[in-house]
């Protein structure tokens, strides 16, 4: 069962679309992995992020998405490479991540609410 959040709880949590500027292979990752860079316009600008997504997606077909991200989490050290936000996808049948993003272009730096 999950546990039960307060609405409070929930804004808490920043969730913002950015577009992926650039990805590469994340060879030194221990799990096959890119390193991406999400632009998320003027008031965050880019931030790094890593994302264990190569099952479905190349560093090429990656570039121009616009995908949902938490912006507000402290930066952890993945490897050689700094997380500053945290993708977010859904896993498929076989537990490979699916990204989340807009169903149409929408404006960078949109909060999720």
């Amino acid at each position: 069962m999950t546990a039960a959040i307060s609405y409070a709880d929930f804004e808490k949590v920043d969730i913002r679309v950015g577009r992926i500027t650039r990805a590469e292979p994340f060879p030194e990752a221990r799990k096959p992995a890119f390193k991406l860079w999400v632009d998320f316009g003027g008031e965050i600008g880019e931030k790094r992020s890593s994302a264990q997504i190569t099952k479905h997606y190349n560093p090429e077909g990656l570039i121009g998405r616009q995908v949902l991200a938490v912006v507000n989490f402290p930066p952890r050290q993945i490897g050689k490479v700094l997380s500053e936000v945290l993708v977010l996808g859904l896993p498929d049948a076989d537990g490979e991540v699916v990204l989340i993003g807009p169903g149409q272009e929408v404006p960078l730096g949109g909060k999720l609410f």
